[in-house]
């Protein structure tokens, strides 16, 4: 019954898609609609709490619109449902300590969430107090940090950097965000950690100057990095604007996804959204994100649908299964 539900919500959300999209969505959905998602990078925040929130930023006279005032999981499940989406990590975007709390609360109140990732600083002195306050919380899967190379030199980086390893909790890094050395970086905290289980956020998204040199010396380090197992990488913010639109055709991404395909393979690349971010691109966006990260992964092997859209988030997070829908490695 489930199922056959799943299929019909499916099939509905197909009229909500492009051509493009929709075209390679309807020839998959009777092997698809079936597969329960784990989308595995969204944000919650509220602008409306007494304290406000730092994140999103308010949007500046005639740019792309903020997304709202609130991203709450009352509103992401129902956005979602149509897409057999059963589950979330949140990765949060406040430096705020407290806010780590303030997310957790979130997770405890919809069992959607299934995992948080949270905003601590490996530099700052009370960072293995801090850790071990919140993995106490079960949801609690690792951290996200911000530019790794500023950081690798201060002390007590790299020690605690261990405790997370330590505690079996993951690194994401936005990778893009950390520049054309981003490579050489984590290559170099992994060479210092190599038990850290690494998730690298938003690769789809790297531009690369003009120079050709530039872009090998960052595919050879991707390659690197790609022989480390404990390496992953998301398949999030794929899609994007151009020329003021927003494209869904797939062959206009397609090079560069196949370069990291080939790189970390069918076991090492995960689904994420970056919802409500991914509004800010476009604000009926997720329909367009989920359609060509699904035609993309439809291309591969049967076995990789499953994989990218949950069973590789499962081993990269070990996120918590919370209700029946969800489903069991």
């Amino acid at each position: 019954m489930q199922a056959d539900l799943n299929r019909r919500e499916f099939v509905a959300a197909l009229a909500a898609l492009p051509f493009a999209a929709k075209a390679a969505l309807g020839a998959q959905t009777a092997t698809t609609a079936s597969i329960p998602s784990i989308d595995s990078h969204i944000h919650l925040f509220d602008k409306t709490r007494p304290e406000g929130a730092p994140w999103p930023r308010d949007a500046a006279p005639g740019s792309v619109p903020a997304p709202g005032m609130s991203a709450l999981p009352s509103r992401y499940r129902a956005l979602v449902k149509p897409f057999g989406v059963v589950g979330a990590i949140v990765v949060e975007a406040s430096p705020r300590l407290e806010d780590n709390q303030w997310v957790l609360d979130q997770a405890a109140t919809d069992s959607i969430i299934v995992g948080t990732v949270g905003r601590l600083d490996p530099a700052d002195p009370e960072f293995g107090r801090n850790l071990e306050r919140f993995r106490k919380n079960k949801l609690f899967l690792g951290i996200r940090q911000g530019q790794l190379g500023a950081g690798l030199e201060k002390p007590g980086f790299v020690a605690n950097l261990k405790l997370l390893a330590d505690a079996a909790l993951s690194l994401d890094v936005d990778t893009p965000r950390q520049g054309m050395d981003a490579t050489v970086v984590l290559a170099r905290v992994l060479d210092r950690v190599p038990s850290l289980r690494l998730i690298m956020d938003h690769l789809p998204d790297v531009r690369f100057p003009e120079d050709r040199a530039v872009r090998d010396a960052y595919v050879a380090g991707l390659r690197e990095l790609g022989r480390r197992p404990q390496v992953y990488i998301k398949l999030s913010e794929v899609v994007r604007r151009v020329n003021d639109k927003v494209s869904t055709d797939l062959n206009f991404y397609r090079e560069w996804l196949d370069e990291l395909w080939t790189i970390f393979g069918e076991d090492r690349v995960i689904f994420g959204s970056d919802w409500p971010n991914s509004e800010n691109i476009e604000l009926n966006s997720y329909p367009n994100v989920m359609g060509v990260a699904r035609s993309y992964v439809a291309g591969k092997r049967p076995a990789a649908m499953e994989k990218v859209f949950w069973r590789n988030s499962l081993a990269a997070y070990r996120w918590v299964r919370r209700d029946s829908t969800q489903p069991q490695g």
